[in-house]
């Protein structure tokens, strides 16, 4: 029997979201970090809550697989162990606040968005793109949020190709540098640049010399939307999470670059959430378009074949689709410059 359950979990995933939202804000799980267990009163007492309230945070925390319970005491599980504590490598807790301060309110005004077909995240009228700021609060939290998202992603697609037979790779739109970053410390023949925004390098800088490669990757600044020509000398090229960013004529004109600057034999590579050929899913895919019509001007995300038609048109061949999973992708799409 049908039954209108299915909508019920739809209504309530906003209440998941903001419970994790309100135990990063709190510091719940940093604060449970290494095996520490704490009770109601302990929690109310450290939080500053009664008891009530506090009950209510752990137990619903615990039902979404956020904390253990033994006895009267909760401890972080394994997700919350290795994701949601601060300062652990791939710490996601920045996207989950980016989310909750810059993008939950305006998704409230989705429907103005569809009305509209403009973003709500900011003003075309004063910016000319999401990415056109220097406010030192935005470009912080964004930068963050896409680094905690793409750390991981980088990982995953590292594990489904293998990068190590390329020597340079170029990373277009590559923000604060996750995915060289992480190929990098893969692959000690693997040197790296990193093209973006001139704000956006100086936080790449930062995030390279912590990890102690700066003498492999190196930042370019620039605007890949609007440079004639992409940097040089590279034999692969990286796109990820920048297409579903734009409309399909900026995105072949980025591709026809890409072709332009690669040598003979070199690769693409798209990394996205790729929706299905029938544009029927998967779900992270769609909503992410959603997210794409809150944040952007002509952004959606597209799917493998319409990715694989621009490849071919732009001159690629051996065009080709590898899956993964991943808070950023579920897949990349791959080609050779002939």
């Amino acid at each position: 029997m049908i039954t209108p359950t299915p909508l019920m979990h739809l209504v309530a995933g906003v209440w998941g979201f903001k419970t994790l939202a309100v135990g990063v804000e709190f510091g719940l799980f940093t604060r449970l970090a290494g095996g520490r267990t704490v009770t109601v009163a302990e929690a109310a007492a450290e939080f500053g809550l009664d008891e009530r309230p506090a009950d209510l945070l752990l137990s619903a925390s615990a039902s979404l697989g956020l904390l253990d319970k033994a006895g009267d005491g909760y401890r972080n599980s394994a997700l919350a162990e290795q994701f949601l504590v601060e300062g652990r490598p791939y710490y996601f807790g920045a996207q989950v606040r980016y989310s909750d301060l810059r993008t939950y309110l305006p998704w409230h005004r989705v429907g103005e968005a569809l009305r509209g077909n403009r973003p709500l995240t900011w003003d075309p009228q004063q910016q000319d793109s999401l990415f056109d700021t220097t406010d030192p609060e935005l470009v912080a939290q964004f930068w963050d949020a896409m680094f905690a998202t793409s750390r991981f992603t980088a990982r995953a697609l590292a594990d489904a190709y293998d990068f190590g037979a390329h020597r340079r790779l170029l990373d277009v739109g590559g923000g604060a540098g996750a995915f060289p970053i992480e190929f990098c410390l893969r692959l000690p023949e693997l040197r790296a640049t990193i093209l973006d925004l001139p704000h956006v390098c100086v936080r790449a800088g930062e995030r390279i010399a912590e990890a102690g490669l700066t003498d492999r990757i190196g930042t370019v600044a620039g605007d890949f939307l609007a440079d004639p020509a992409l940097p040089d000398g590279h034999d692969v090229i990286l796109l990820s999470m920048i297409l579903h960013d734009w409309d399909e004529p900026t995105n072949r004109a980025l591709l026809a670059r890409c072709f332009a600057a690669l040598p003979p034999g070199g690769v693409i590579v798209i990394s996205e959430l790729l929706l299905n050929d029938e544009r029927t899913g998967p779900p992270e895919a769609a909503l992410m378009g959603m997210n794409m019509l809150v944040e952007t001007e002509g952004g959606k995300n597209y799917s493998g074949a319409e990715y694989r038609a621009w490849l071919t048109d732009a001159g690629f061949v051996d065009v080709r689709t590898v899956p993964f999973e991943a808070p950023g992708a579920n897949g990349a799409v791959l080609a050779r410059r002939p």
